[in-house]
């Protein structure tokens, strides 16, 4: 057998499969990386811009939130993807910081190749990573502040360092009050422990208003309509069901053909069906429900039977929206009609707005709880962006109130953490101690980029915030503005820790995960890419 496959090539791969190995891939990987990290830093920063993307649909939207911006390009490219979800897992973990993880990744990844044109190895490279990376945790727990929780200030302004630069910048003041007193509502103390619970925390949105006439309910706010011009539009003392069945005639669970011949046969089912709906809707009169959230379908014979009896029902609810009243009214949604009972009822009242657009509902059950952040502005678009920098102003003053550590902002905080690497790198032999640095190299692409989406000299801020901390000015940053080094702290440009440990660690190893690949096998063409991106075509192919 061995003297037959002498002198032959052995065919493992299948037809038009194609493979890339060794330094050719990992310059591939990083190309592709390095890709989607330049799509989104013209968004960093108060200075950043806007990314307009259209889908195939037509549909439009304005942002410069990077996790929204990467989702709506509809990136193919397989380690393009891997960057990707660096941004939605910081999304997830921190809520804010998805273009500084994103731009930190593609920065490490190209003072990375720098190091493996120079013949070091990329374990040797990832290995530094993981040593710069622990540094980093170990000096953000020393150069972080631990503040006071009930500091409703301090809390603003991380609220409105979070919002600079986004859709809701003019407003942030006022937003930021409605933040961190949502976020205050839905925060509990146990065991001298502070938790914030998002799940008692609804956003709803309203366009066609002023965003200054946002506020915050005590309750929830439902955007429908009544099902009946006869239901009424409010209940003082209502009693409430929520309901997960559709109001309509049940299905056969086989299919069925019925022949009809003649108008009297065909009056006889259409009778028999109107029967069946009318038993449902009895059965919600008999359990003394008077108002009902439906989250599917309600049948146009049950809206009048309904109507008829005095009760207001909404039908086709957001699953989220009811999830939301089932925690506010300390309640169970009935997910059978046939099982109801008063029991299933909660006690509570709605009301309807002064243009009849919204339905506001408030629980009398001690035990429920929940508020509403109704945010409102111009347009479908301004209303959009509002929602996402709202959503990420929550979460990092969630994370804030959680565990009580800031930093300075403004590329403060990645100048100082560079400057600790480099002295750190003093003493680690081998050649990871050129990985340190370049790690530390890459941290102060943020400022770089907050000052060169400023217009401003990168080069000259660079040098101005090293000689500031060299000098122990520790919060030293780009005020953005002015292009002046100040303390930032001081001038309210606060960031939480989480995000920034969340933004490093994710980086790290993200960027790891794809040095250490050094062998591409694939079925098909890899020579396209997702989204307009233009990666190159697969170098070396073999």
């Amino acid at each position: 057998m061995s003297n037959q496959l002498r002198g032959r090539p052995m065919i493992i791969l299948g037809e038009g499969a194609q493979r890339v190995r060794d330094r050719d891939a990992q310059s591939y990987n990083i190309r592709a990386a390095r890709a989607v990290a330049n799509a989104v830093r013209s968004t960093l920063g108060p200075k950043g811009m806007d990314k307009m993307l259209v889908d195939n649909m037509g549909d439009v939207t304005i942002t410069n939130d990077g996790v929204t911006i990467l989702k709506e390009m509809n990136i193919e490219h397989p380690t393009a993807e891997m960057v990707v979800e660096v941004a939605q897992t910081q999304e997830d973990e921190a809520g804010d910081g998805t273009t500084t993880a994103v731009a930190l990744t593609g920065e490490l990844l190209k003072n990375a190749e720098e190091l493996l044109e120079q013949d070091i190895h990329a374990t040797a490279i990832i290995r530094g990573y993981n040593l710069a990376n622990e540094k980093i945790k170990e000096e953000l727990e020393v150069v972080s502040d631990t503040i006071d929780v009930e500091d409703r200030n301090l809390l603003k302004k991380v609220a409105e360092t979070s919002m600079t630069g986004k859709g809701t910048e003019i407003h942030k003041e006022m937003l930021s009050e409605l933040v961190v007193e949502a976020v205050k509502k839905v925060s509990y103390e146990e065991d001298g422990e502070v938790f914030v619970d998002l799940d008692f925390l609804n956003i709803e949105t309203q366009s066609g208003e002023s965003t200054l006439e946002s506020e915050l309910f005590n309750g929830a706010v439902i955007d429908k309509e009544a099902t009946h011009d006869n239901m009424p539009s409010e209940m003082k003392d209502a009693n409430i069901l929520l309901l997960m069945e559709a109001i309509e005639v049940k299905e056969t669970e086989v299919d069925a053909k019925i022949n009809i011949t003649d108008a009297t046969r065909l009056r006889h089912v259409l009778d028999q069906e109107e029967e069946e709906i009318r038993k449902q809707v009895q059965k919600i009169v008999d359990s003394g429900a008077n108002v009902v959230f439906c989250q599917k379908a309600i049948d146009e014979v049950a809206r009048h039977y309904l109507a008829k009896a005095g009760i207001l029902a909404v039908r086709r609810m957001k699953k989220s929206d009811m999830h939301f009243l089932k925690h506010l009214l300390d309640t169970t949604i009935v997910s059978d009609i046939d099982d109801l009972s008063g029991d299933d009822l909660a006690k509570g009242t709605v009301s309807r707005d002064e243009d009849d657009k919204l339905f506001y509902v408030e629980s009398e059950n001690q035990d429920g709880f929940g508020v509403t952040l109704l945010l409102r502005g111009s347009t479908e678009h301004v209303v959009d962006e509002l929602e996402r920098s709202v959503g990420d102003a929550i979460d990092v003053v969630s994370q804030t109130v959680t565990d009580g550590q800031v930093l300075a902002g403004g590329g403060a905080i990645e100048i100082e953490l560079a400057s600790r690497l480099r002295s750190y790198a003093e003493s680690v032999s081998g050649r990871e101690q050129l990985a340190i640095e370049a790690f530390a190299n890459s941290l102060e692409l943020i400022p770089r980029v907050l000052a060169e989406n400023a217009g401003l000299d990168p080069i000259d801020v660079l040098v101005d915030l090293r000689a500031a901390h060299e000098e122990g000015n520790q919060k030293a940053g780009l005020n953005v503005f002015t292009g002046d080094v100040v303390n930032t702290f001081d001038a309210g440009v606060i960031e939480p820790a989480h995000a920034k440990r969340q933004a490093v660690s994710s980086a790290t190893e993200a960027s790891n995960l794809i040095l250490k690949i050094d062998d591409i096998i694939a079925a098909g063409d890899l020579s396209g890419s997702g989204g307009d991106m233009d990666m190159g075509g697969m170098p070396g192919m073999m």
